[in-house]
């Protein structure tokens, strides 16, 4: 079986080298580079399985880096930030990268998502079908965790990993309130400081998809104070 190569472009050495040591530690193919524009010319000669981009670099930063690649690829695409850039995690997420991971991260957290972007390609291509006890159905919602896919009344839902991730803890025990500090190690893991505002702009941003696909969508409940809870249908 052929192995899946990612690519890691971060100009921080310490970064590139400790993440590519736990990739192929996993199987993974990985190659490395310090800038965006290095990275260009590698990935259009050898294309890669997924790229994780750094947004901030030298040269050529992870923005234009992706939007460069967009012209030619749909590749999937992780950024890197920092934890005070949401402006450019929602400009990223809107150039067409595929999901986002706050500096600093798990090593573990990455692979997760990264296996799960994988997944989803594998899926896109006919290569997985749905694994035993992967799917959850909640009434018009269905999610598909071995596949990455999300459907709300049969119709697509384009969540990120991490979206997908918030949505899949509510859904689980609908009803049942979760505190912000459960969903942000759902989504980031422990002992990852995220803010607060992080987990409520992505159930903003959750709501949102929703109802682009229906209007009337108003599943996900907040209790002020308290956190989120999936209703019971």
């Amino acid at each position: 079986m052929t192995k899946q190569t990612i690519v890691l472009v971060d100009d921080d050495r310490n970064i590139l080298t400790s993440v590519a040591m736990a990739l192929e530690a996993e199987g993974f193919e990985v190659r490395t580079y310090g800038d965006g524009e290095e990275a260009l010319h590698g990935l259009n000669s050898r294309p890669a399985s997924l790229a994780v981009l750094d947004i901030k670099m030298p040269r050529m930063d992870g923005m234009e880096l992706l939007s460069r690649l967009r012209q030619t690829s749909s590749m999937p695409v992780i950024f890197l930030t920092s934890k005070d850039d949401e402006l450019d995690e929602l400009l990223g997420l809107r150039m067409g990268a595929d999901d986002y991971i706050t500096k600093p991260f798990s090593q573990r957290l990455l692979i997760e998502r990264i296996r799960a972007l994988l997944r989803r390609e594998e899926h896109r291509n006919g290569n997985v079908g749905s694994e035993p006890g992967s799917v959850i159905e909640r009434g018009d919602l269905v999610l598909d965790s071995g596949k990455h896919l999300c459907t709300w009344k049969g119709k697509p839902v384009p969540l990120t990993v991490t979206e997908f991730l918030l949505i899949k803890t509510l859904a689980q025990r609908p009803g049942h309130v979760k505190s912000r500090n459960q969903l942000i190690d759902t989504a980031y893991g422990e002992h990852i400081y995220v803010d607060d505002r992080t987990i409520d702009s992505h159930v903003k941003r959750v709501r949102r998809k929703f109802k682009e696909v229906d209007d009337a969508f108003n599943q996900i409940e907040t209790l002020y104070g308290a956190g989120y809870r999936y209703k019971e249908t």
